[in-house]
């Protein structure tokens, strides 16, 4: 995986090599995936969700920077893979997951879950210096930015008519700016619908 998907895609920050390196992505699968554990592809979790491709993590954290210490919210925490690899960097995590069953397995796997929409983020351990969005979204809730620290990061895959680009945003003076960093094949997220514009 490392070698022959994150490094050829861009992935060379040393600490998300090491943590992705470290942590058995196929522990975080059901069992009828596992053997896809490491394809260069999303793989389903269970209840219409799932697990992006090993790249597209490593991409987005190597261009947020996450840094020993800092404090993240993983938005679709599903199963807590992406979040026990930003807790294998040395950062405080919690998941946000709005599937019951999901939220268990990553309990199971000693991630700290918050039950609730995925769209409102977590506001109650806010704010945040990273935020992870595990999946693809049409929009970024105003709700979600705003628990974003002053120079907090944000990863994510947005959906752009038809398109799914990996973006990487940044706060600073209350400002919200975003940076495409590749194009992606992301499964999208529920709850992240943009409102449809009335037309006659």
């Amino acid at each position: 995986m490392i070698e022959s998907q994150l490094r050829p895609q861009g992935v060379t920050d040393a600490a998300v090599l090491d943590a992705m390196g470290r942590i058995p992505r196929e522990n975080f699968l059901p069992s009828h995936t596992r053997p896809l554990a490491y394809a260069d592809r999303a793989v389903a979790i269970g209840e219409g969700r799932f697990l992006p491709a090993p790249a597209v993590l490593g991409q987005l954290l190597t261009q947020m920077m996450p840094e020993r210490g800092q404090h993240a919210l993983v938005v679709g925490g599903g199963t807590g893979y992406s979040a026990a690899v930003i807790a294998a960097m040395g950062l405080d995590v919690v998941a946000l997951e709005s599937h019951p069953a999901l939220a268990a397995s990553a309990r199971e796997h000693g991630i700290e879950v918050a039950e609730g929409p995925l769209e409102q983020g977590l506001a109650s351990s806010a704010p945040y210096d990273q935020i992870l969005i595990d999946g693809a979204v049409e929009y970024i809730p105003e709700a979600i930015i705003d628990q974003l620290a002053d120079g907090g990061r944000l990863g994510a895959a947005m959906l752009d008519r038809g398109i799914t680009r990996l973006i990487v945003g940044r706060k600073a003076g209350g400002a919200f700016g975003t940076l495409s960093i590749a194009d992606a094949g992301v499964p999208a997220l529920p709850g992240f619908q943009s409102p449809r514009a009335f037309t006659f």
